[in-house]
């Protein structure tokens, strides 16, 4: 038909059940099973048609359904208890926050992609994921926390295997009328609009309102008729396109959405970047200060004082860098905007690359985000280790462990991913009020209660669903790609329920190895089909659509599992989502990630399959490093780098069979009791991760680490119309200027030898170039073993500098004298980036 129009005809609910529209519009729903069933009983099949959606299903059910629902005593009594619980989380005054932060200041955080749930896929993989589940916990605990986003209209990217196993990419227009969004409304009441010039045309943006619990989400949309059709396909798909598309993505990112909050009159003491796409709202946020009235240099120190930035990605290809010929289109008059030469701002992102064998300044969004912050973190330990290392070069004379990234280790929103049935039982041992405790350490102690034959019921129960969901996955893909009745038949028998099951899925990256498992094919035969203790794989993950590499591993994968010995023992499903993640990490018995480390920043599917009760086998990179502690699970391999990537993976494979066949499957089917028993493995996988890497506990770090003291930063500089900010900058000026020609000399008396205790003396004569000595730390600089130790030298007030420098420990040391100029109010002793050795 010729189509003139379409039109929503919203559903007419029935008084007794009203209120399941207004539930549709919080995703509160998407981490409570309760509440997820009260849709699902309304049309199973509707509901499973259309992603799990709740706006959806309302729509599509027929008004009869709705009645005989609405007159249902049993339902009637579900519904109550899940509005009651909805209105008491809701209403909660008693908040973590409320208890321990009353004061805190509110924060803004920024993110290129949220994962909330599949039928809002405005998200690829692990970023989105850790950025949905940081906005339920925020929720969850109470803080001020507003996020900021894009609404993707085609979302990622749904995957599809053809009959060789190759990965084939469809784009599904969503259609918004069935999201559980709304448009965002201005005080005055209307839909709110903000516009942004991005290169020479203004592009314009609708804002969507989405309810996470007790915070908002606003999402960015060009899809609407003041912009040309390229601009409004700027908010088509994530990650897709070319460079050109990706900064004005940025762009859009960074700078529309600082103004959606202005619009919206909320409002942001803190800024949190969640990785360098969300850059350049340092851009806005310069100008509104620079258009206050401040310089370009004060506007700077102002906003960098109150935002903080994470970093996620360990390899320097991950991180977006640009020409500067190409940034020059796009953000070309924001030099003019911000009372700023080029130079000054190109600066700030400079990171110069080799480029076809040349080295060519960059505009790093990563080294633009360093220096738009004065805090910033990776996401796990090791993580926050490579970060440092990457990023030295910014600190010229600075040890890689002084560079000021820290990190929070990542974590999981338990209730988005532990199944209501573990729920329900660890509801049996823990506290009623457990779940907002989830960071509680000592809570989960209770855990030990739990007896074999509870926790192995429980555990075959998700196993039989995700049985279930594999073969009915299997069986629409074999349908679709005409396979034979013979092998659509076979499905119904892939995967046992009395066989080891171990699953693998993420994002198909190459470095993350998903085909190191088949480096020994007929050893994993051997394992796969032994006759008394069979094991068996699941496998899953999207490749990027411009990664050949990483769909040749898809393909592999799937080719294996064609494969006489390994049919319906090895299994691989397409269209990796949230609904396929909360599956696996629920029904299999073992988790497996084996990337090749130190390259995993943190990983967080190994968590949701602990808070399952599923044990890791993992190489001991990212958040394992941290979480392993000999009774919880199992390490691949050793904590080591290897020069040689082959040797590496010989070395990892061989790791993993040995363990599997000597240690997990044994294990698995033994009849051992106490610590030696399976269950007592999994009790300690749920008693050790729930805790320690629960999204709770991850907020919990970032308040307490980062959003509190930045907030008093922040607001110290910016006080007294930025006065400490101007100073601060006005030091930097002079002192950078004149740094070119101070000058440090320094002598050490050093015997051949020493007992602990002893001190040696060490002297230092500095030429300041008019820079104030009381503004200059002088330093002694041991290091013993990698481990550094400073010991300021007391200015004599003539030039000279001395201590007497204490060797506390035995051991070989070297010593250094450096010079750094300091003052008060700088985040770090290393912010000016200035460095002299003698």
């Amino acid at each position: 038909m010729n189509v003139i129009g379409k039109v929503t005809v919203l559903p007419q609910l029935p008084d007794s059940i009203a209120r399941l529209s207004e539930l549709a519009y919080n995703l509160y729903w998407s981490w409570t099973p309760h509440a997820q069933a009260l849709y699902q009983e309304l049309d199973y099949g509707i509901w499973e048609r259309f992603q799990h959606n709740p706006v959806r299903t309302l729509l599509e059910v027929p008004q009869s359904r709705l009645k005989e629902v609405a007159a249902d005593p049993e339902y009637l009594k579900r519904y109550a208890q899940v509005m009651a619980d909805f209105d008491a989380y809701m209403g909660k005054k008693d908040t973590w926050a409320a208890r321990n932060v009353p004061d805190m200041k509110p924060v803004a955080y920024f993110s290129m992609e949220y994962a909330y749930h599949e039928s809002l896929p405005i998200y690829s993989g692990g970023l989105g994921v850790l950025a949905g589940d940081h906005c339920k916990s925020a929720s969850d605990l109470g803080i001020p926390f507003t996020a900021v986003g894009m609404l993707f209209h085609q979302g990622y990217f749904t995957q599809l295997f053809d009959k060789d196993g190759w990965q084939n990419e469809t784009y599904d227009e969503l259609d918004l009328t069935t999201l559980p969004i709304t448009p965002a409304l201005t005080q005055s009441g209307e839909e709110a609009r903000v516009s942004v010039v991005i290169g020479n045309r203004t592009v314009h943006s609708r804002i969507w309102n989405l309810n996470v619990g007790r915070i908002r989400v606003l999402l960015l949309d060009t899809n609407v008729p003041q912009n040309s059709p390229e601009d409004r396909k700027l908010t088509a798909r994530l990650y897709g396109g070319n460079q050109e598309l990706r900064v004005q993505q940025y762009v859009l990112l960074g700078v529309a959405g600082i103004r959606a909050l202005r619009l919206l009159g909320i409002p942001g003491d803190v800024y949190h970047m969640n990785e360098g796409h969300a850059a350049l709202l340092g851009l806005e946020r310069t100008r509104e200060y620079v258009e206050a009235g401040l310089d370009f240099r004060t506007a700077v120190e102002t906003v960098a004082s109150s935002t903080l930035f994470t970093t996620h990605t360990p390899v320097p290809a991950g991180n977006d860098a640009f020409a500067y010929d190409l940034m020059d289109r796009y953000i070309g008059s924001w030099p003019a905007q911000l009372a700023a030469s080029r130079d000054d701002l190109y600066a700030l992102a400079e990171h110069e690359q080799m480029w076809d064998g040349h080295p060519v300044p960059t505009f790093s969004m990563t080294v633009f985000a360093l220096n738009m912050s004065r805090a910033a973190n990776g996401v796990s330990e090791l993580h926050g280790e490579v970060s440092r290392d990457m990023w030295k070069f910014l600190y010229p004379g600075a040890e890689t462990e002084e560079v000021p990234i820290g990190h929070v280790t990542n974590g999981a929103h338990n209730l988005t991913f532990t199944s209501q049935a573990m729920r329900d039982l660890l509801g049996t041992v823990l506290p009623a009020d457990w779940t907002e405790r989830l960071e509680d350490e000592a809570m989960w102690q209770a855990v030990e209660n739990l007896t074999d034959a509870q926790l192995s019921g429980v555990q075959l129960v998700m196993k039989r669903d995700m049985i279930t969901f594999v073969r009915g996955r299997m069986r629409e893909q074999k349908v679709r790609n005409g396979a034979s009745a013979a092998d659509v038949a076979a499905t119904d028998t892939l995967l046992s329920e009395n066989a080891l099951t171990i699953g693998f899925a993420r994002r198909f990256a190459t470095y993350k190895r998903a085909t190191l498992l088949f480096r020994d094919r007929e050893r994993l035969s051997r394992i796969v089909n032994h006759p008394d203790r069979p094991v068996q794989f699941v496998f899953a993950g999207k490749a990027h659509p411009a990664d050949n590499p990483g769909k040749a591993f898809i393909q592999e994968i799937y080719k294996v599992s064609q494969e006489p010995e390994f049919r319906g023992k090895i299994v691989i499903l397409e269209n990796y989502d949230m609904h396929v993640a909360r599956h696996l990490v629920q029904g299999v018995d073992i988790w497996l990630n084996n990337p090749r480390r130190p390259l995993e920043a943190s990983g967080t599917s190994g968590m949701k399959a602990s808070f399952n009760g599923s044990p890791n086998f993992s190489v001991l990179d990212g958040w394992w490093r941290e979480g392993y502690d000999t009774t919880n699970g199992w390490p691949i391999g050793e904590e080591r780098e290897y020069a040689d990537l082959n040797v590496q993976d010989d070395a990892d494979a061989y790791s993993l069979y040995h363990i599997l066949e000597n240690d997990i499957v044994p294990r698995y089917y033994g009849q051992d009791t106490g610590d030696a028993s399976w269950a007592h493995t999994v009790r300690r996988a749920i008693e050790t991760c729930s805790p320690r890497f629960s999204m709770q506990r991850q907020v919990i770090d970032y308040v307490q680490k980062y959003y509190v003291p930045i907030a008093a930063r922040g607001a110290q500089l910016a006080a007294s119309d930025s006065a400490r900010a101007r100073e601060i900058a006005s030091w930097k000026g002079w002192v950078r200027q004149q740094w070119p020609y101070t000058t440090l000399s320094a002598q050490a008396t050093l015997p051949a030898t020493s007992q602990p205790g002893q001190t040696v003396p060490v002297t230092a004569t500095v030429n300041p170039a008019g820079i104030n000595l009381t503004e200059l730390r002088v330093e002694a600089v041991l290091n013993r073993a990698g481990q550094l130790t400073h010991v300021p030298l007391t200015s004599r007030g003539d030039g000279t500098f001395s201590a007497d420098v204490p060797l506390n420990e035995s051991g070989l040391y070297s010593v250094g004298v450096r010079m750094l100029p300091v003052v008060d109010g700088l985040s770090n002793d290393l912010e000016a980036r200035l460095i002299k050795w003698a």
